[in-house]
């Protein structure tokens, strides 16, 4: 019997997908055993959180990986290809010296999590796309509000991070304050004729899509005010009443005041409780962005920084910082459900109107987006597996980690600290040797670039007062003060090196 090119190929797609079939069981099982391998050892290769190279030449490797075949390449030759240029030159986020960014060391069954949303492939914007990853979000979801102290006739959904969930919120917020106000439908109808009066206050240290939110709402990003932080970097409120009063006076209309929950630089919190009290007095949308101290629910220590998160009318939590899920995984909660009737729209392809009155869940009538990864999946494996106590028990010795090493950098030579008393888990401190005649914020810039360059850790840099700062971002648990030592003697060693050529 002769073999035709067609048969070939249908043999080959087979293979290509994974099925209930023998041919895609054991081509899975065969690419996820090499995959684990390549990873592991990537991995355990790794002495230090990047290999060192410069910029160009990761480009240089990564532009001569692309030219793709007309046939099928095989698979593990391809691992090979790639082992190189993409794994070894990535950051391993996970090495206990990796402590620049908001970017945390991600858990084994979220890691395991993500193999299964990857391969069931559900859609959570229509109920006959995610059968039970709708239910399961929504679990979680209830979870969540309740956590946060909201009611039963509270929601939510699962998003790509903070971004996403502070512009909902934001959306939420205008549309709603647009209806009060004028009874103007600005999903239907567009903004208002004096929209360019809107405006939204946050602190001078918020997390910067609030201002990218703006633009994108067509407000511009002059519609938000700043409003000045205190010594420790809260929203000062004395501040706060000056601008509200300014905004009165000038005809402007204030919709939303955001509070943050967890500043990106110092994770420093508002006063969530005063602010609470002034968004009411006002009538304003209080919003508050937890994308980074959200995690605070799960503290047993700490749990009462979030006192007053509850009287939000909206939040943004993160679940890629201290909840040590892969990227992306963030949700937006609101505290009134009917909030959401500003996003809804429905579509007779999928999500018909009559499948609410025969009660099937589309939950793309609460998200800005349609199609949505099953995400909720990998934070509920993490919780399941690890436990609440245990998570609780992590957080709290990243920021113990934290002072323990801000009282270490506080009696170093050469080094001035910004943040003596850590809110959460980040310490900013700079490079500042005496009788200096360099420039230090370049000399700052310079420690910074040669510790990634030279393989010794990966730490961040900031600007403070306009000055250049260095920073820790304690997420992993597993990072210790003898990793800190060291880390330290570096910047010690580098800074003396560099301080008389800058």
């Amino acid at each position: 019997m002769t073999i035709t090119n067609k048969e070939i190929k249908a043999e080959v797609i087979e293979e290509l997908f994974l099925h209930s079939g023998e041919s895609g069981q054991a081509s899975f099982q065969k690419e996820m055993t090499e995959m684990i391998a390549i990873i592991s050892r990537t991995l355990q290769d790794a002495t230090a959180p990047y290999i060192g190279k410069k910029p160009k030449m990761v480009q240089d490797e990564i532009a001569s990986l692309f030219k793709f075949p007309n046939e099928t390449q095989n698979f593990t030759e391809l691992l090979q290809e790639i082992a190189e240029p993409i794994l070894k030159n990535s950051l391993q986020v996970s090495h206990e010296k990796s402590i620049a960014h908001l970017h945390c060391p991600p858990l084994i069954p979220a890691i395991a999590g993500e193999l299964v949303i990857s391969s069931f492939n559900q859609s959570l914007d229509s109920w006959d796309q995610s059968t039970a990853a709708t239910y399961l979000e929504q679990e979680m979801i209830k979870w969540l509000t309740k956590k946060f102290g909201y009611t039963a006739n509270s929601d939510g959904t699962f998003t790509s991070g903070g971004t996403q969930s502070n512009y909902t919120g934001l959306l939420l917020a205008r549309d709603e304050f647009c209806y009060r106000k004028w009874g103007r439908d600005v999903k239907r109808d567009g903004l208002p004729s004096q929209f360019h009066k809107l405006r939204i206050l946050c602190s001078e240290d918020a997390h910067f899509t609030v201002q990218k939110t703006a633009a994108q709402l067509g407000l511009g990003e002059n519609a938000v005010i700043k409003v000045k932080v205190d010594e420790y970097h809260r929203m000062s409120l004395m501040h706060l009443k000056k601008q509200l009063i300014d905004l009165k006076e000038k005809d402007l209309l204030p919709f939303a005041l955001v509070g943050t929950c967890g500043t990106t630089d110092f994770g420093s919190i508002d006063p969530l409780v005063e602010l609470a009290t002034t968004a009411k007095q006002e009538e304003l949308w209080f919003h508050v962005d937890a994308a980074y101290g959200g995690a605070l629910i799960l503290s047993e220590s700490h749990n009462w920084k979030l006192e007053g998160i509850k009287a939000a009318d909206s939040i943004t939590v993160d679940f890629h910082k201290l909840f040590y899920q892969p990227i992306s995984c963030g949700a937006f909660l609101v505290k009134n459900s009917q909030s959401f009737r500003f996003l809804n729209h429905h579509a007779d392809y999928l999500n018909p109107i009559e499948d609410e009155g025969e009660g099937i869940p589309n939950l793309v009538n609460k998200s800005i987006v349609t199609s949505r990864r099953f995400d909720a999946f990998k934070l509920f494996l993490s919780l399941k597996t690890v436990g609440i106590s245990l998570f609780s028990e992590m957080i709290d010795t990243t920021f113990y980690l934290a002072q323990e090493t801000a009282n270490y950098l506080s009696h170093q030579p050469n080094i001035k600290i910004e943040n003596k008393n850590p809110e959460l888990n980040t310490v900013i401190f700079r490079f500042e040797p005496q009788a200096s005649t360099g420039d230090v914020c370049k000399l700052n810039r310079k420690i910074q670039q040669e510790m990634l360059y030279e393989s010794k850790a990966a730490i961040a840099k900031t600007s403070v007062n306009g000055r250049t700062y260095l920073k820790f971002t304690m997420l992993n648990p597993r990072t210790k003060m003898e990793h800190i030592y060291e880390i330290v003697e570096e910047i010690q060693t580098l800074g003396s090196k560099w301080r008389e050529h800058t």
